[in-house]
């Protein structure tokens, strides 16, 4: 599954897809999505180097990207409990869903590499895909999402 061309791309729709978030709560991801802008990252685990500057980078943008309309679910698979840990150590202030079922994976077509997913971002608008990231970025995923927006606006 990691050729692009079988990947999630920009002008698709947002997968139909619900999960439980790091307090047990369903996450009817689709619906969250459906308008403004959403942001579904992947990151491969919890507590980890590149996974923690990624969600930092996130979380210390977090004020603009607020302004700019961008909800955040962050997405790897972890449990329930590894997902509370994560958020509360680093103060994440969005939802981080524990996909251990790999659904939300599968639903978005993101590669594997020993049972985790590969680190990726989409950003969605309106329940559409306007920015596909299959490499994702982790000290400056904020700044990348940032930037597109801006560009947007031009």
């Amino acid at each position: 599954m990691g050729n692009a061309a079988e990947r999630l791309a920009v002008g698709d729709t947002l997968p139909t897809v619900t999960c439980n978030d790091q307090d047990g709560k369903a996450v009817a991801v689709e619906k969250f999505g459906a308008s403004g802008y959403l942001l579904v990252y992947f990151y491969p685990k919890a507590n980890t180097p590149g996974c923690t500057k990624q969600g930092c980078s996130l979380r210390d943008s977090w004020g603009e990207l607020t302004k700019m309309g961008v909800k955040v679910l962050g997405v790897s698979t972890d449990n329930e409990a590894k997902q509370k840990s994560f958020q509360a150590e680093q103060g994440f202030p969005f939802s981080l869903l524990a996909d251990s079922d790999k659904k939300v994976v599968q639903a978005f077509k993101v590669p594997t590499t020993m049972g985790f997913a590969s680190r990726s971002a989409y950003l969605f608008k309106d329940g559409v895909c306007v920015m596909a990231d299959y490499d994702g970025h982790t000290g400056d995923q904020a700044a990348e999402v940032i930037k597109f927006l801006n560009n947007q606006k031009k």
